[in-house]
């Protein structure tokens, strides 16, 4: 097993913690307007005790598929709202989608996005347009199989998948929600960027950051 692949995906989970920590008031900001203001409390339980899952792991013997499946543990054990079995799926699915694979070429990539995207989407039966997550999730997963399918670089590869996040996000404002707890407010959650979604596109960001940079070392 490559000990620079499950090193990097652990330290991925690391930089993602870190994220949601320098994002954790704004989140539960945006999640105030139109829910129970908890979400950058939530996330950050969330990865916190990812982390704190991963310190136990010898990364040296284990494999991506170990990494994927212990973040899906550590989640879900933290966190009981929805997020958790939505995330601890997504990663679980991402799991299975890394079996036997033993480095993060973007094939590999491809693969995880796209099982986490399934997964909470599953989960969650949601579809785009619902204001949630799924909306930066799915049009990610989309980007990396176009650019995988186009032959692009690693930088335009990620700079695609990223784009589309972003662009996903953004979009949910002019959504009415229709799952979850802003659902309640209906018209109401109208102007307002879904606190998952805006979560979910700084999540991939951080994915981009941490999985391009391994490349280039």
């Amino acid at each position: 097993m490559s000990e620079s692949a499950t090193r990097s995906m652990a330290k991925m989970f690391q930089m993602m913690s870190q994220m949601v920590e320098a994002e954790k008031d704004h989140l539960s900001e945006l999640d105030g307007a139109i829910g129970d203001g908890d979400h950058g409390i939530t996330m950050s339980i969330g990865f916190l005790a990812i982390n704190a899952e991963l310190a136990k792991l010898d990364l040296d013997r284990a494999s991506l598929s170990d990494v994927m499946s212990t973040a899906a543990t550590g989640f879900l054990n933290a966190v009981g709202a929805s997020t958790g079995p939505l995330y601890a799926t997504g990663f679980r699915r991402a799991a299975k989608a890394l079996a036997g694979r033993t480095t993060l070429d973007l094939a590999a990539c491809t693969d995880m996005i796209e099982a986490i995207s399934a997964g909470i989407r599953e989960r969650g039966k949601g579809q785009r347009g619902d204001k949630t997550m799924v909306d930066v999730w799915l049009p990610a997963a989309d980007a990396a199989a176009n650019a995988l399918a186009e032959d692009k670089p690693a930088d335009a590869f990620w700079r695609d998948v990223v784009e589309s996040a972003d662009n996903g996000a953004s979009a949910t404002r002019s959504m009415i929600a229709t799952k979850g707890r802003a659902a309640r407010v209906r018209e109401r959650s109208l102007g307002h960027i879904d606190p998952g979604a805006a979560s979910a596109s700084l999540l991939i960001r951080v994915m981009a950051e941490a999985l391009q940079a391994d490349r280039e070392r």
